[in-house]
């Protein structure tokens, strides 16, 4: 029998063994961590190449100085122990005006696309919400970056005694423009977690009895049901882990789990809608959330998992 070109393959990812355990928390995949590393290094340079550019706009444009009506007596300046004469005036040079506008566009695109990168690597490899200073740090590291780039350059730029005013509005104005666009870009506004990731993984073990989704290239989500419309796109489902989804790109598992459920034929827990609300709230950063645990109907939980014994 010749196959349909046109009917999308389901491609299986590696899983762990079968009858294996679910695993007990969330960790990425050692390829997503490979590639996070990857990305994090990338960043790194882009960063490090922008605040050298910062530094030499800084400790050389900056002090860039054109001497004009020098007919006068010399004199020395006291304070740069410079001869001038009497009757000179400085001034920036437009060149070194053009060039510091162009260093302040270079700074502001590596700073973003390192902020991007990092980011990404973010969501392949995130922190621990529980971890707060490092937390903190690693999701807005971009935001800080863009800080350290622009901030020393905006103020020695109104600072400057060489630069008319109309100079000084323009090279300030844009520095600030696109120092704001680079920490606005940096900021992550719902940083991923691993306490995210280990809500969604712990849902669908529990849900389904096993750690396993279904996905498309195309998709920004993963599903528990292979049948569902949503991915029903001509594109390979695929599937997978929940870390494995999320080394693919989807950082989450859809709220619409049970009418997936539903549309394959699959026991639904009475409280769903409870699950996917407190669900919606942990993957939007709640950190005082409690994941229900479904309430199935006598004899259909696909898998029980007992409450662990209170600390002692």
């Amino acid at each position: 029998m010749v196959s349909d070109a046109s009917t999308p393959r389901r491609k299986q990812a590696p899983t762990p063994a079968a009858g294996s355990e679910p695993a007990p928390g969330w960790t990425p995949t050692p390829e997503a961590k490979a590639k996070a590393t990857r990305f994090r290094w990338i960043a790194a340079i882009l960063w490090a190449v922008a605040i050298i550019l910062e530094a030499v706009s800084i400790f050389w444009l900056l002090r860039q100085r054109e001497v004009t009506g020098a007919d006068g007596e010399l004199v020395r300046n006291p304070q740069t122990g410079i001869l001038e004469s009497s009757a000179s005036t400085s001034t920036f040079p437009q060149w070194a005006f053009v060039s510091l506008i162009i260093a302040i566009v270079i700074i502001g695109a590596l700073s973003i696309t390192g902020s991007m990168l990092w980011k990404q690597a973010n969501r392949l490899d995130p922190a621990r919400r529980s971890d707060t200073v490092r937390f903190f740090v690693q999701n807005q590291l971009g935001a800080i970056i863009a800080v350290i780039a622009f901030l020393p350059l905006i103020i020695l730029i109104f600072l400057n005694k060489d630069m008319n005013g109309k100079q000084k509005g323009i090279a300030g104005a844009i520095g600030i423009v696109v120092a704001l666009v680079a920490v606005a870009l940096g900021i992550d506004y719902n940083p991923p977690s691993v306490e995210k990731y280990t809500a969604d993984q712990s849902t669908v073990i529990q849900l389904l009895g096993k750690d396993q989704v279904v996905w498309v290239d195309g998709g920004k989500v993963y599903h528990v049901c292979d049948q569902v419309s949503d991915i029903q796109t001509g594109s390979d489902k695929r599937t997978g882990t929940t870390a494995q989804a999320v080394e693919a790109g989807k950082n989450r598992l859809t709220l619409k789990f049970a009418s997936e459920m539903r549309t394959c034929g699959l026991e639904v827990p009475q409280n769903a809608d409870e699950i996917a609300a407190a669900l919606k709230q942990i993957q939007d950063g709640s950190t005082g959330t409690t994941l229900p645990a479904p309430v199935w109907a006598d004899g259909k939980a696909p898998i029980t998992i007992p409450d662990a014994a209170p600390a002692s």
